[in-house]
């Protein structure tokens, strides 16, 4: 399996099935805050994201957040807006804030799937770590100047439209 190929691409977080999640073994869901569950335009999840993640606590799942972001406060704001744990400065796509965020969670690789729109980090941290991956397209146009480049190599790889 490549590194950069995410086990499935879904339009947003909240097309992710939470049932199927459940049926394929999945305890543990890791997920980015930017662009992911936050806008980046807003800095607050929307109500939707926050009635999936409602429906995946209700399905007997965990939630952890593991972001790239150094703005501690912002992320730190976040995850208590969301309820769940964080792991931030993460370094993605290098995996051992991943493996981090499955030691904080008590659960194994093959438990768990990481959530995210980027595939230089989100997806590779993420099949670096051994957990399923789920691509989603950026909430937001607003991205970093760098973020937006790396959309031009995802496109260039299939990864995207």
């Amino acid at each position: 399996m490549s590194v950069v190929r995410p086990t499935r691409c879904v339009p947003a977080i909240t097309d992710v099935d939470v049932d199927e999640l459940a049926a394929s073994g999945v305890c543990c869901v890791l997920f980015d805050r930017d662009n992911t569950v936050v806008p980046r335009d807003t800095g607050v999840a929307p109500a939707p994201v926050m009635d999936w993640m409602a429906r995946v606590r209700e399905a007997g799942m965990s939630l952890c957040m593991v972001s790239n972001n150094f703005h501690s406060g912002q992320v730190e704001a976040s995850a208590a807006e969301l309820g769940c744990p964080v792991v931030h400065h993460a370094m993605k796509p290098a995996p051992f804030a991943v493996r981090r965020a499955l030691d904080l969670m008590g659960a194994a690789p093959d438990e768990a799937v990481l959530i995210g729109d980027q595939v230089f980090t989100d997806v590779m941290a993420g099949n670096l770590a051994g957990v399923r991956t789920i691509l989603v397209e950026p909430q937001s146009t607003t991205d970093l100047w760098y973020t937006h480049i790396f959309r031009i190599f995802e496109r260039a790889i299939g990864a995207r439209r």
